[in-house]
């Protein structure tokens, strides 16, 4: 049986929401000549980090596969698949933040990034658990999950904010 687990949702809306209250004023505030041009880079935009937060990871009795989309490819993010026999252990690193990230260290020596973003991720480790043996009891999230929910709502706070500020704007030029 496939199962498919997808981005987190926080994380997705995350990085959206983040993007688009960084980018829609500047339709609004380009120069006329400009207008159109930045419309279709801020939807060209839009685009690719909807596609970029899109990859997935699918796991079946045999092994465990990230996919990515076209456009993830362009940016350098690579499918690959493992047959749950071929992993030896986990291998961990901190980051920067405090953090840990886990590898699928193989036994020819590869190491994949284990996906610390995924939906469901106590479910993935369980099955991964199951499948190979491993203790998992060390794997977390990569951050918490807070984190991202914060980044959204102030993403979405900016967004609400930019709309009022544009209304009073227009508001203004109108009571000129």
């Amino acid at each position: 049986m496939i199962e498919k687990f997808k981005t987190l949702f926080f994380v997705k809306s995350s990085l959206i929401s983040l993007y688009l209250a960084l980018t829609i004023p500047i339709p609004f505030i380009s120069i006329d000549e400009l207008k159109n041009f930045s419309i279709i880079i801020f939807i060209l935009g839009f685009y690719l980090i909807v596609m970029v937060t899109s990859d997935y990871v699918e796991t079946c009795d045999k092994k465990v596969s990230y996919k990515t989309n076209f456009i993830s490819k362009i940016f350098g993010r690579k499918n690959w698949d493992i047959y749950w026999k071929d992993i030896k252990l986990i291998k961990s690193l901190p980051t920067s933040q405090g953090s840990k990230v886990f590898y699928f260290n193989t036994n020819k020596g590869d190491n994949y990034l284990i996906p610390q973003r995924i939906e469901d991720f106590d479910k993935f480790l369980l099955n991964f658990s199951s499948k190979t043996g491993i203790d998992i009891k060390d794997i977390s999230y990569i951050s918490p999950l807070w984190t991202y929910k914060v980044l959204t709502f102030l993403s979405v706070l900016m967004i609400i904010g930019e709309i009022f500020a544009f209304k009073y704007q227009i508001l203004s030029m109108l009571n000129l």
